[in-house]
């Protein structure tokens, strides 16, 4: 029997669902790391579902180093507004932007295979597929750049 507290933490450790969660400790055996794993490859399978629906709505965010000589913006896109306004869906905008900033990707394909700079377990891909299972909508990376100054 999978335990409550088992669920809760899977749920705060990923952000999706309770029955979502639920599910994978149940078809793992209570394992946590085997239903870590099944919820990331169900990311994969959710995000390939959504991936033809119409992006309408997102956000541009930005990332300064603190030494103010390095910054990127990027434009994440999302379906709904609902989304778009979501304090995780900026701070996702914001953790990519930063990443951008430290990694300096040369092109979207580049960023998206990257091991993301927060948790290297995860490429910025799986990450972005991770908040598709948790939002339930198509994310897509529009655009982004990065600057650096200039020197004299």
């Amino acid at each position: 029997m999978i335990s409550a507290t088992d669920i809760k933490e899977l749920r705060e450790q990923t952000g999706i669902s309770f029955a979502q969660c639920k599910k994978a400790l149940e078809e793992s055996g209570g394992d946590k790391t085997k239903a870590l794993e099944s919820l990331r490859q169900q990311s994969e399978t959710i995000a390939e579902k959504k991936s033809s629906r119409e992006v309408k709505a997102g956000v541009v965010s930005a990332y300064v180093h603190a030494t103010a000589t390095l910054g990127a913006m990027v434009e994440l896109n999302c379906e709904t507004d609902f989304v778009a306004k979501n304090p995780e869906f900026i701070a996702l905008a914001r953790d990519i932007a930063m990443h951008i900033a430290a990694s300096a990707p040369a092109d979207p394909t580049e960023l998206l295979a990257q091991p993301f700079i927060k948790d290297a377990s995860l490429t910025v891909d799986a990450l972005i597929k991770s908040y598709i299972q948790k939002f339930g909508e198509n994310i897509t990376l529009a655009r982004f750049v990065r600057f650096t100054l200039l020197e004299n």
